[in-house]
């Protein structure tokens, strides 16, 4: 069996991404597009018991201001598309955040970030699970985004813990580890971008690529299992990986743990922390009818 992996992407482009999420929970149904300025940002799915917004390319409208700047810009960009779709800003339920130079300025990256999810007050309703990762985008802005955003008819969300980690608040980082939506027939997870770091908030195994991914997978494995859930559930998976050789040691990962058909799409990113060299995201569903 070979362990040669595939080539890493290393320019992000978030709408393949966005849309595998919306292929797990609608299969090859169109949606309608949801516009921006006559600009295609997403698509809308609708179900008897959820409308779901997927937004898959937001882009801040000023690239040369500072990187909080845009920040901000892109979450209010966020609410006005769902404010046009007759969504609150409190329906959002996973955002995904592509920095250019992550490790220059992630910490005022959250700097814009609390505040404006403290002002809408997710902090005492839903944190968002979230990925921020460090990759290029082919605007050449500080940051793009990502979202998806469920207006609850019938459906129930609710935030789920990671049993290996602490919370993300934890360490200044405002969003969930996790996310549930029971749908009629079916679970949907959305775990966040989890990378190598214990149970204190600091980085575990600096300096050892093949450590950081075990203790990375078991942690997404472990918040699968909390929710009745493992591997075989998982619809889409991206993994980031600080440096092209450390792809050699994720594919002996997987041979060894018989996960060579996961799903996985694979990336080239500096992660948030300049001594974290792998992070996973990942989606998984189980069907419960």
């Amino acid at each position: 069996m070979s362990l040669v992996p595939p080539a890493l992407l290393s320019v992000v482009d978030p709408r393949p991404l966005v849309h595998a999420a919306a292929r797990q929970a609608f299969g090859d149904a169109p949606g309608r597009p949801i516009l921006d300025g006559g600009r295609t940002v997403g698509v809308r799915h609708e179900s008897a018991d959820a409308s779901y917004c997927f937004l898959e390319e937001i882009v801040p409208p000023d690239l040369r201001a500072a990187g909080e700047a845009q920040t901000t810009a892109i979450f209010e960009t966020i609410e006005r598309v769902l404010r046009a779709e007759g969504m609150a800003f409190s329906h959002l339920v996973r955002t995904w955040f592509y920095l250019d130079r992550i490790l220059d300025w992630y910490d005022g990256f959250n700097r814009a970030r609390t505040p404006f999810l403290q002002a809408r007050g997710a902090f005492d309703g839903l944190l968002p699970a979230s990925t921020g990762i460090g990759m290029p985008n082919r605007h050449g802005a500080a940051v793009i985004a990502g979202a998806l955003a469920i207006e609850r008819k019938g459906a129930g969300v609710c935030e789920v813990a990671s049993p290996l980690q602490c919370s993300a608040l934890d360490y200044r980082s405002a969003f969930s580890r996790a996310v549930e939506v029971a749908r009629k027939g079916r679970r949907e997870l959305y775990i966040s971008g989890t990378a190598s770091i214990e149970p204190g908030g600091k980085t575990a195994h600096v300096d050892d690529a093949p450590a950081q991914i075990g203790l990375t997978m078991e942690v997404a494995e472990a918040i699968l299992r909390s929710r009745g859930m493992d591997w075989s559930h998982c619809s889409r998976a991206v993994a980031y990986l600080k440096r092209p050789e450390y792809a050699t040691h994720f594919a002996r990962h997987l041979a060894a743990h018989g996960l060579e058909a996961l799903p996985v799409t694979w990336m080239h990113a500096d992660v948030c922390r300049d001594d974290l060299l792998f992070e996973i995201e990942l989606d998984a569903t189980l069907r419960t009818e």
